[in-house]
């Protein structure tokens, strides 16, 4: 790998690390969000508030897999692992829309209505998604070739 896309990397760990304690959506925050929820869909009796006061163990939360994707990213600049760099954009490409999928597939009209207001200032799915963003297009940056 090149250095500056070592270097990008570890920016985008670190973004993805800090996004995965914002919110996400509304005031929604990925520890709010439990692995079930992510796996079947929100109970048909659940309003946003509830899913925003929803207390939920941090290792079974949507957290968790933010962190992981985080960690591959910085094993990936550290280590100049194309594997682990990819395999943390899919996790962390994943759960963000899994979540999206999940959210608009039970709060939809919600969403729709309320876009500018549930999407406005959050920094927690700007700096995740931005940071999983900007570490697919590093990875896409040819490797250097071997000094002859």
């Amino acid at each position: 790998m090149r250095t500056f896309v070592h270097l990008v990397l570890f920016v985008c760990a670190i973004a993805v690390a800090v996004g995965a304690f914002l919110p996400v959506a509304g005031e929604i925050q990925p520890s709010n969000v439990a692995l079930v929820d992510l796996r079947d869909g929100f109970s048909a009796g659940f309003t946003v508030e509830q899913v925003e006061d929803q207390a939920v163990d941090f290792y079974r939360s949507m957290t968790v897999l933010l962190l992981v994707a985080a960690v591959l990213l910085l094993v990936a600049a550290v280590v100049g692992s194309h594997a682990a760099g990819w395999l943390a954009v899919l996790v962390g490409v994943g759960t963000i829309a899994v979540f999206g999928w999940r959210l608009y597939d039970r709060f939809g009209d919600l969403v729709r209505d309320n876009y500018d207001t549930l999407l406005g200032g959050r920094w927690g799915l700007y700096l995740t998604g931005g940071g999983l963003i900007v570490a697919l297009f590093a990875l896409l940056v040819p490797k250097e070739r071997p000094a002859t």
